[in-house]
């Protein structure tokens, strides 16, 4: 199992609402909304996006690499270079 699994349905529920909100843009771009209200809500859907990526990342933290630090060895290493190559590419967007 991985660490999202005991939230799985409030991550589900979550990203739902941002499908919610792309679906939103594209209506808004159909519509020809104005240009600057497009923009805050992708925003908003960046943020949102942002937002369940970090608690995703603190589910693994504290379920994938906590438990290979317990188990010790060489997987510690991969489950921390994993969290770090997860982080920087958060970084890059």
């Amino acid at each position: 199992m991985y660490g999202y699994h005991k939230s799985k349905d409030e991550h589900l529920k979550r990203l739902r609402r941002i499908e919610g909100q792309i679906r939103g843009l594209q209506r808004m771009v159909g519509e020809d909304v104005y240009c600057i209200d497009i923009l805050t809500q992708v925003s908003a859907s960046t943020k949102a996006l942002q937002a369940f990526a970090l608690q995703l990342l603190e589910e693994h933290l504290r379920h994938c690499v906590a438990d290979a630090a317990v188990k010790g060895g060489a997987e510690i290493d991969e489950k921390v270079e994993e969290a770090k190559q997860a982080i920087a590419r958060l970084l890059r967007t």
